[in-house]
Parts: structure tokens; C-alpha cells; sequence
């Protein structure tokens, strides 16, 4: 933490809580660690420095080449062409990344939190607080990022950052709104501050179950998304989709103790309509070439990035089992990702399901 225009003898407030931190005139400055190099955290670390004063670093790990990233001040890997501020500091070594932060920001792919922030403990004591940007339910735990977060690192306070916002448009300053959830409003506030600039609005929500679970299974109406675009089924198949998509979560997601509000808003129906339409959808074009015929190996061979829908399928479709869910739309996903069904005989299967009052 930087302190910007108090006066000698004045300066109290590095002992005071995070919390009390940052005002809106921007009279204390923060540093927040990006923890993971891909496209979101990239965009999330050239969103942050857009605001005077704010101190960035992003930890990237060696397979990634944050050394030539920090060379270039391009991410070529994930975000060709997206020039990367100078004033954002770039590394592999985790103690000069995290050295003054205030604020940790996850981004790394689902399946891989646990065992990288395992690795990353023994630098990562203290509570600072994590703002997480993942999407998706670990296998096996069944547990969502935040809980991942506090299993590993012991309890400290997380928000979940989540809505419809592709890297690829806010790493170009493209207009988007998301939420920020947490228990505490207050500390939910103060990402919405930290976040919010003339490009990118940010509301605050207290529900972040519901805004995590959301965010986890829009991927997997995404990769049905996909399919129909794979297939060729036209905009009434999508659209019909896509709304039975959103019960489908809601009704998951109220199943755990959600709140059934969130699903309507930017987390839930926002991000649904985002991953289903967009060419930058991950989800989504791993659904399109499945539908095309092409095999899940032979797609995810080709893919730099990670599709969090084919994990988070796997875990939506055993606790919904565990739970007495019905899900049928990522009954049929996980049939075609794990037992083989082709996405025409899965789309036969929900348009023959019995009669029913919507």
C-alpha cells in the first residue's frame, strides 16, 4: 500500500484494516496481485492500472513466459495484439509479486486452484482479501472458488467478480458491467470501487453462492450453445436453449440455497446470454466443433485456453445425481462428453422428453 498526499506525521492508516483503505477520490493507493497469467487476469491487471495510482503485478508461471510477456507487454499466448502497460509489473516469482499487496485477484482455470495455491501457500499467509474471477466447481469436492480459497489459505474474506465480460473486450476498454458478491457489502463496495472505471461498471450483490454457481453452469449451457451452432439448428433451438437454460440453473442453484434474484441478473442471465453468443466464448466453441463431428480430445489438443464447462459439467452432473436434481439439458451435455452420445441424439432426447406446463 501506497499512501498519496498526507502530510508528515499524518500517515495512520497502514495499520488500519483493508476496508478503510480506499475512498473514491483516490487519495490512497493500493496494489493488487493478479494471481495467474491467462487472458482474464491480463485484463483484469489492464483494468485495475487504468486507475492513477493503482500499484499491479500479475504472477504467471513459468510455462506461461511472463519473462517475454514482460519484454513484449504482450500476452501473445492469450491476448494477441492487446498491449500491456508498462507500469504492470510481470513475474514468476511470487514474492516480489505479492510484496506490499493489499488485494489478491485469482485467476487461474478451476481445475488447477487447489494445487496452485497449495504451491503458493507458504508466500500467501496473512487475510488478505481475494477477489476471484473463476468459474467453475472442482471434481470430487464439489467445492466452488471461494471455498477452495479457504480450504487452502484458511478463512479470509473473498469476492466473486463474475458477469458477462470477455477478456478479449475488456482488455480493449469495451464497455461492460458485472457484480461483485460477497456477505460483507462493505468489502463488496470497495472492489466496486477499485474496479469501476468509465468502461466498466461494477454493482454489488450479498449473494456470491448464487453469483459463483451461476458463473459455473452458464458454462455448461454454453457448450450446448455450441452444438446447436455446430448442427445448425438455427436462432428458435438457441433461444429455446438458452431459456431453459436459466431454469435449469436457477433451479440448481435455489437446490443449494441461492438466491433465485441472482440468476436473473448480470451473473446469471447476463453471463448465459454472453457465453451462448459470442465468438470469443470458449464454452461455445468447443460445443460448435463437437456438433461439426470432431471428438473432445481432437478439440481440446488445439486449445491454449481452458474450457471450464467440460470440468464443470463432470461436478454439476454428479451433485445434481447426489441431490435429486433434475437437470436434464447437462444430463445430455455430460452424455456427449463422457459417454459417447452424439449432440444429435442428445438434442433428440430433450425435444422427446414428455409433455410438461413450462
Amino acid at each position: 500500500m501506497r499512501v498519496v498526499g498526507v502530510a508528515p506525521g499524518e500517515c495512520h492508516l497502514r495499520e488500519q484494516p483493508v476496508l478503510a483503505l480506499l475512498d473514491r477520490s483516490g487519495f490512497v493507493a493500493m496494489k493488487t496481485t493478479i494471481l495467474g497469467g491467462g487472458a482474464m487476469g491480463t485484463a483484469c491487471a489492464i483494468l485495475l492500472a487504468d486507475h492513477a495510482g493503482q500499484d499491479v503485478s500479475i504472477w504467471a508461471r513459468e510455462e506461461d513466459n511472463p519473462q517475454r510477456i514482460a519484454e513484449t507487454r504482450v500476452n501473445e499466448r492469450y491476448l494477441p495484439g492487446v498491449p500491456i502497460p508498462d507500469s504492470i509489473g510481470i513475474t514468476s516469482d511470487i514474492e516480489q509479486a505479492i510484496d506490499g499487496a493489499d488485494f489478491l485477484l485469482l485467476a487461474i482455470p478451476t481445475k488447477f486452484v487447489r494445487a496452485t495455491l497449495t504451491h503458493l501457500r507458504p508466500s500467501l499467509t496473512g487475510d488478505r482479501p481475494v477477489v476471484s474471477i473463476v468459474k467453475g466447481i472442482e471434481n470430487e469436492t464439489f467445492m466452488r472458488p471461494s471455498e477452495i480459497v479457504k480450504d487452502v489459505l484458511g478463512e479470509r474474506p473473498v469476492v466473486a467478480l463474475s458477469g458477462p465480460s470477455h477478456a478479449e473486450e475488456i482488455a480493449r476498454r469495451m464497455p461492460a458491467s458485472v457484480v461483485a458478491a460477497c456477505t460483507d457489502i462493505t468489502l463488496a463496495e470497495q472492489v466496486q470501487t477499485m474496479f469501476s472505471t468509465d468502461r466498466f461498471r461494477v454493482y454489488t450483490n450479498n449473494d456470491p453462492l448464487g453469483v459463483e454457481l451461476a458463473g459455473a453452469l452458464k458454462n455448461v449451457i454454453g457448450l450446448a450453445a455450441g452444438m446447436c451452432d455446430g448442427l445448425k439448428f438455427g436462432d428458435n433451438a438457441k433461444s429455446a436453449l438458452m431459456t431453459r437454460g436459466i431454469v435449469e440453473i436457477t433451479r440448481f442453484g435455489v437446490a443449494l440455497g441461492a438466491d433465485p434474484a441472482t440468476f436473473n441478473g448480470l451473473a446469471g442471465i447476463g453471463d448465459l446470454i454472453t457465453t451462448c453468443m459470442s465468438p470469443h466464448g470458449r464454452n461455445r466453441q468447443v460445443g460448435e466443433q463437437l456438433g461439426k463431428g470432431q471428438t473432445l480430445d481432437e478439440i481440446m489438443s488445439h486449445m491454449a485456453a481452458i474450457a471450464e464447462g467440460v470440468n464443470t459439467t463432470r461436478s454439476v452432473h454428479d451433485l445434481a445425481q447426489q441431490k435429486n436434481i433434475e437437470m436434464p439439458i447437462t444430463d445430455e451435455i455430460y452424455s456427449v462428453l463422457y459417454e459417447g452420445k452424439s449432440p444429435l441424439e442428445a438434442t433428440e432426447t430433450l425435444m422427446q422428453r414428455p409433455p410438461r406446463a413450462e
